[in-house]
């Protein structure tokens, strides 16, 4: 059976069971990401106990994002191929227990393996839950990529607030107690992947939609190279507000690391903010449109951020996070809309690009953070939603198959 019938499902409506797939696949986004920012939100405890440099910090992300970005692509590849909906429950649980091992490390080497761990378990995850998603639409696909993200962003999101009142007064090892949370997500993923496996024998029972002229390959490759530099200009700045933001705003305002948790945590939430309404607003208005907003409108933003006093810095810091973060659900399903068939292949190369190159830029920044200082960093990537120009190249929104 083929994406083809699956996107029969275009006219339905999107009701009942399919909202609670929704809910649920968003759900466990929000679990599997909590053990991921978990890991950043800890990284001044682990600098601390483990008199880690800059670059120590960079290699952990690298480890963990790298992990994911080489497999996703892969694992995107093979299910578009042979679903396999029943790996779901097997990435949580590898995500489960690296976040165990995060826990319990005795040594920088083990962390590397535990961050490592974590970024397998995304890396069989995000491509089937997002092919879920996209089955379970009826049709409105900017919304229900919005609704799976916005999951992983609170999660993202909870993760520092949930270090600064558990984690950091009660020790590293209390990492560990969120292997609950886990187990939790796992179990409802195998409900999920209960239905996904019968939702698709009844898509192969309805009738394919007609087809469409595709664009030519060429176009079809510039437009791909777009989006994936729009994504490198989105997740290197992404990379640099994760993993230090905090460490910023502790040089720059001489604030304490659980204050400063609380700021990351603002900056993730208005992330999640903007991921939610990214998606629908793409559905109404196109995605091109959205994709335009998001990377360039937030230049102005990104300028004025390492000039300005503590208030603006959080308001900033909002405004910056909500704007940039509606582009990914429009860049999915753009370049779902490019390549139709493909979903499960377009949904691990866009998360396995955006955990790559996110892995990368934290490796860099946290070399060139040690050498020319933090402040200077965040000076240096505020021009990077200039890249944003490039969505020029995009065909319109009448140009697309379907």
């Amino acid at each position: 059976m083929t994406d083809a019938a699956l996107a029969s499902t275009r006219n339905a409506t999107a009701t009942g069971a399919t909202f609670s797939i929704l809910l649920a696949i968003s759900i466990c986004h929000l679990v599997n990401d909590v053990m991921q920012s978990l890991l950043a939100a800890i990284y001044p405890m682990l600098k601390a106990e483990f008199s880690l440099d800059f670059w120590h910090i960079g290699l952990l992300t690298l480890c963990f994002q790298f992990t994911a970005s080489l497999l996703q692509p892969l694992v995107g590849l093979v299910i578009d191929r042979k679903p396999m909906p029943w790996s779901l429950p097997v990435g949580m649980a590898a995500t489960m227990c690296g976040l165990a091992l995060l826990a319990a490390a005795p040594r920088y080497g083990l962390l590397i393996c535990g961050a490592a761990l974590i970024g397998f378990g995304s890396a069989i995850f995000h491509p089937e839950a997002s092919r879920v998603a996209r089955a379970a639409a009826g049709g409105r696909y900017g919304m229900a990529q919005s609704i799976f993200q916005v999951g992983g962003n609170i999660g993202s999101a909870s993760g520092p607030l949930l270090a600064a009142f558990i984690v950091l007064p009660f020790g590293r090892g209390a990492v560990g107690w969120f292997a609950l949370m886990a187990l939790t997500g796992l179990l409802i993923l195998i409900w999920v992947s209960r239905w996904h496996a019968r939702e698709r024998v009844a898509a192969a029972l309805r009738p394919a939609p007609a087809a469409t002229s595709a664009l030519p390959r060429k176009r079809v490759r510039v437009a791909i190279g777009v989006l994936v530099a729009l994504i490198f200009s989105k997740y290197v700045y992404m990379a640099a507000m994760s993993s230090y933001y905090m460490f910023f705003l502790i040089e720059r305002f001489d604030m304490g690391t659980q204050s400063a948790q609380k700021m990351l945590f603002l900056f993730l939430a208005s992330v999640a903010f903007g991921t939610m309404v990214g998606g629908p607003i793409g559905d109404r208005i196109g995605r091109r449109t959205v994709i335009w907003v998001s990377i360039l409108g937030v230049l102005p933003f990104t300028m004025l951020l390492p000039y300005v006093d503590y208030f603006w810095t959080g308001v900033l810091s909002v405004i910056i996070g909500a704007t940039l973060a509606s582009a990914f659900p429009a860049i999915i399903v753009y370049g779902q809309e490019l390549m139709p068939g493909r979903v499960g292949m377009v949904a691990g190369l866009f998360f396995g690009v955006a955990f790559g190159i996110g892995g990368i830029a934290a490796a860099v920044l946290g070399l060139l953070a040690d050498q020319i200082g933090i402040e200077t960093v965040f000076r240096l990537c505020a021009f990077l939603p200039i890249l944003g120009l490039l969505t020029v190249l995009l065909p319109k929104r009448g140009e697309l198959p379907g």
